[in-house]
């Protein structure tokens, strides 16, 4: 999906945030059904669509901003497909993922503990919107937060 919105297009800083998170946690593991997390939230489909609506909340987000100013939409739209993969991957899905790991891709991005409480607020309202089960709600938050300690450089 082609986002034309400048504000939207610096979309990736985000998708990486999201993406990367997936690292520190086995969501591949399944449930009592025998279901990946990745099969439970609903496939890749739906990874696309959570991603699509997280991204403009926060590259709109006045803070949050700063991650995706000056990027190109060819850069963008690769770490775009780079995120997804890498959050298909981590919940279960088939998808190979060849990025890096999320602490080597934001040393250096100043990342505050402000900007995490404001990421998960945005994050909040995205899984709000898709009214995400109880269970696999709990499992995507579990999963972001087991990343803050890769993410989040400054107090």
């Amino acid at each position: 999906m082609k986002i034309n919105n400048m504000k939207t297009k610096y979309l990736s800083s985000l998708f990486f945030i999201i993406g990367l998170t997936l690292s520190s946690v086995s969501c591949a593991s399944t449930s009592q059904d025998n279901r990946t997390l990745y099969e439970r939230l609903g496939g890749y489909d739906a990874v696309v669509a959570v991603v699509n609506d997280l991204v403009p909340r926060l590259a709109k987000d006045k803070k949050l901003g700063r991650f995706w100013a000056h990027r190109g939409d060819d850069g963008i739209d690769r770490e775009v497909q780079l995120v997804i993969d890498f959050i298909a991957n981590k919940a279960g899905g088939k998808l190979y993922y060849t990025g890096r790991e999320i602490k080597e891709s934001h040393v250096g991005m100043r990342i505050s503990e402000d900007d995490w409480k404001i990421f998960m607020k945005h994050l909040d309202a995205t899984l709000d919107k898709f009214k995400l089960p109880p269970r696999e709600r709990k499992d995507v938050i579990d999963f972001m937060e087991s990343t803050k300690k890769d993410m989040v450089e400054l107090p």
